[in-house]
């Protein structure tokens, strides 16, 4: 018997939910505080399917981000120097938000989007001040195989 009444709250609660939902009354949605951050580095990793770019504050904390990924690019249009400028574009205004003007850019990979990437973030008002590139690079390749025996 006691169940059934706890179902009943329950079904009944629900609609009164919504109601107050719908009236904007409990509907308290949370905002970003906005971090006063002047300063920032840009981290593009430009692969041969995708552009990553992460904006990062000097501690390495991250501001916003974007991949062509996320702005609704799929299978070979990802890797596109489109795709990485707006991909870009969005980093950028969301860092932009947080009060970044200044950057520092760090470009990983071999991928197409390395230099609209660049572009786009001078495009939308960000001063660059330097420009690193960090691929990683073997310093005396891979092993060989193994001498073949026959």
């Amino acid at each position: 018997m006691a169940e059934a009444q706890v179902k009943k709250e329950t079904k009944a609660a629900a609609p009164a939910a919504a109601v107050a939902k719908a009236a904007g009354k409990a509907a308290s949605v949370k905002r970003k505080a906005r971090k006063n951050i002047t300063s920032a580095v840009v981290h593009i990793n430009a692969t041969f399917n995708n552009t990553i770019i992460n904006i990062s504050d000097a501690q390495g904390n991250t501001i916003s981000w974007s991949s062509a990924g996320m702005q609704g690019f799929k299978g070979s249009r990802k890797s596109t120097p489109y795709a990485a400028q707006v991909a870009a574009e969005h980093a950028g205004r969301g860092a932009q938000e947080h009060g970044v003007k200044i950057v520092e850019i760090e470009v990983k990979g071999p991928g197409a989007g390395r230099e609209s990437a660049l572009r786009a973030f001078q495009a939308i008002g960000l001063t660059v001040t330097t420009i690193r590139d960090v691929t990683p690079i073997p310093h005396n390749g891979c092993r060989p195989p193994k001498r073949r025996r026959v």
